[in-house]
């Protein structure tokens, strides 16, 4: 991927007041799209997620992926001075984002009303735990936290295994998605209306969205989901197979048409007659059945055999790829990989790009890890005015730093 074209946000500012997953990761969908992002990062220690690991030389590669490209400023928000500094940088941007606990921008002046008096068409994203309203809106939250709270863990496993969370940021990715998509729309609202908006993301609410069927199903039908494994309850057969050669493939026959032909991929076209197997209801119902022979046949083969056969006979299906499969792929090489350029601990370093693409626009480049503050001094006498002086005497004090 090269990056070309314009992107649609490009000339839009946004100052990221957020740390760690979720609010990052807003900044980064919005900075792959032709944002420019300014990060607020605590002049001592930076973003916590600068001590992620795994590291590389002592860059952190979780931080690098979110980070690349935006620009650091070392404030420290904790002092007055550092606030005065944001509260002026807000009123010349058109995004705010932030992860902070509700009420802690309101306790340090810098609040929607505080904030928006001067730039009535700001938009503020705001992501947290649990949300601006509501009962628990004060309590803490992270992504573990919003996979377990939204009923996700419950249904994530096997049936005789605990519930479980996933090995990565599941929730906070998705929260990070949603605000950043919920500031598209603010600022789509903002060119018809001259006015800005606040975003509200609860780290939940995004993932309960996904497996809102559990709740429809409890509400309408007084049943509670349970762990199925790689089942969904609602299509049979499917699942993930081992092959002759101890690879493993998916196969999702999830309607009649690619069950018929998954069944002629087999050899064995007359199964869908079979009473027990001829719908989808029926082969939910005898779906032991169903894994047996489809595993059966699956095992006796190498995978890139019946990967051949099932691409042949048009069904459903993929490898179980692992991180050195996908690098090696020609498809994802072409379309999704980008490299993260402009340092040198990250040069041949791979990261996904853009989650979608424009046919006007290719993604930017990613050029560049910044260190804690690295623009500080730049962005505050761009768009502050500020000298030398000023930003010395602010050093000093320990109210910002430089690379």
């Amino acid at each position: 991927m090269n990056a070309s074209g314009v992107g649609p946000l490009a000339g839009i500012k946004v100052l990221e007041l957020g740390t760690m997953y979720a609010a990052p990761t807003a900044g980064r969908m919005l900075r792959d799209f032709g944002a420019d992002v300014v990060k607020v990062e605590d002049p001592a220690t930076g973003d916590y997620a600068r001590q992620w690991v795994p590291q590389k030389e002592g860059l952190s590669l979780g931080f690098s992926r979110l980070n690349a490209g935006k620009k650091s400023l070392g404030i420290d928000l904790r002092s007055e001075q550092g606030r005065e500094l944001v509260r002026k940088l807000a009123a010349d941007v058109d995004v705010v984002v932030e992860s902070f606990r509700p009420g802690r921008l309101e306790e340090w002046g810098l609040g929607y009303e505080t904030l928006s008096a001067e730039n009535p068409g700001l938009v503020l994203a705001r992501v947290s735990g649990f949300g601006q309203t509501g009962p628990n809106r004060t309590l803490p939250g992270f992504g573990t936290v919003a996979e377990t709270a939204s009923g996700f863990a419950h249904v994530n496993g096997w049936p005789d295994s605990p519930p479980t969370s996933p090995p990565f940021g599941f929730a906070d990715s998705i929260a990070g998605l949603s605000a950043a998509m919920g500031v598209s729309m603010a600022l789509y609202k903002r060119e018809r209306t001259g006015q800005g908006d606040v975003v509200d993301v609860a780290l939940y609410e995004p993932l309960m969205f996904i497996i809102g069927d559990m709740f429809l199903r409890y509400t309408a039908l007084g049943e509670i989901q349970q762990r199925i494994g790689n089942a969904t309850g609602a299509a049979s057969p499917r699942g993930i197979y081992e092959a002759q050669d101890g690879r493993f493939l998916s196969i999702a026959a999830s309607n009649q048409g690619i069950a018929k032909r998954l069944f002629a991929a087999m050899g064995k076209p007359e199964i869908i007659e079979d009473p027990r197997f001829a719908t989808n209801a029926a082969r939910l119902e005898n779906n032991d059945e169903v894994q047996a022979f489809v595993k059966e046949w699956v095992g006796s083969m190498p995978r890139a055999t019946v990967l051949e056969t099932l691409e042949k006979f048009e069904v459903v299906s993929a490898p179980v790829n692992d991180a050195a499969d996908v690098v090696a792929d020609p498809h994802f090489q072409e379309r999704t990989l980008v490299e993260i350029t402009g340092n040198d601990i990250m040069k041949g370093v791979l990261t996904p790009g853009p989650v979608l693409h424009l046919q006007s626009y290719d993604g930017p480049a990613y050029d560049g890890v910044p260190t804690i503050g690295e623009h500080t001094h730049e962005v505050l006498a761009e768009r502050l005015g500020l000298t030398a002086d000023d930003l010395g005497a602010l050093m000093a004090t320990g109210v910002i730093s430089a690379a």
